[in-house]
């Protein structure tokens, strides 16, 4: 058994969360590659598809800049690499024996759990947070108010993404398994939530998809927070922040129902 699976059995299941979760933050940071690829690649695809389809959107986002449409939506693939991330590193743990030393352990095993999603949370809406000040560049800055709500809504939408991904990822043997996945599930989700085309205008049958898929909810809420401009989808902003808590629920349980399996610690 590692040291650090050692000092949880030692101690109480908080103790548990904060020790992995700081393990969390730690390996995050000892790999700068991480970084540069959650910030840098939604930002360069952010500056390429602004100025590509400046001119081929307007009112999107209520100043008809498309660019200060598009911006929420790269916050949410920020959020979104964080999670990808997240989730091969529970493979990693899985095979270098890390979460099987975990969960023999006297800690309970929403403790593993509770630290994967807090630790992704934090540090994917703390990534996506960098973002917030390129909102003066293409509009008026939001208010106070605005920029906490963004925060709490960058918070939500990584720990719903965190839960979906570990869910997946916990029954998955390989890294590149789990690139299959995100790509059959995970960036699918991410532009039919309104990240790159605005809802309002999407046909019939698609706009159906589009208010089932339940990342649209929070990025909804993020844009609003952001842009002042009330939230596209039925009941507003309300509607939206319901649709964002509902995205939490359903990523952790996600998470709770497939990290339960015994099976794929092996």
């Amino acid at each position: 058994m590692s040291s650090g699976a050692g000092s949880i059995a030692m101690g109480s299941p908080l103790a548990a969360v904060a020790l992995l979760t700081r393990r969390e933050l730690v390996r995050f940071f000892r790999e700068p590659s991480r970084i540069i690829a959650s910030i840098g690649t939604p930002m360069l695809i952010w500056i390429l598809l602004g100025s590509g389809f400046a001119g081929s959107f307007t009112g999107a986002a209520g100043d008809g800049s498309y660019a200060s449409f598009l911006l929420p939506g790269m916050m949410a693939m920020t959020v979104l690499f964080g999670s990808i991330f997240a989730a091969i590193s529970l493979i990693e743990d899985r095979h270098e024996g890390f979460a099987q030393s975990v969960l023999v352990s006297p800690a309970p095993r929403w403790s593993l759990i509770g630290a994967k999603v807090i630790g992704t949370s934090v540090l994917a809406g703390g990534q996506a947070a960098v973002l917030i000040p390129a909102v003066a560049i293409v509009g008026p800055m939001p208010s106070a108010s605005g920029v906490v709500l963004a925060l709490v809504v960058l918070l939500l939408i990584g720990a719903g993404m965190a839960g979906l991904g570990l869910g997946l990822a916990w029954v998955v043997d390989s890294t590149q398994g789990f690139h299959g996945i995100m790509n059959l599930v995970l960036l699918p989700m991410w532009i039919l939530s309104g990240a790159v085309f605005p809802l309002s205008g999407a046909a019939g049958p698609m706009r159906i998809v589009m208010l089932v898929d339940p990342l649209t909810w929070p990025t909804e809420a993020l844009r609003s927070a952001l842009s002042g401009v009330p939230a596209g989808v039925p009941g507003g902003d309300a509607g939206a922040w319901a649709g964002a808590v509902a995205f939490v629920v359903i990523g952790v349980s996600i998470a709770v129902l497939g990290m339960g399996r015994d099976r794929a610690v092996a």
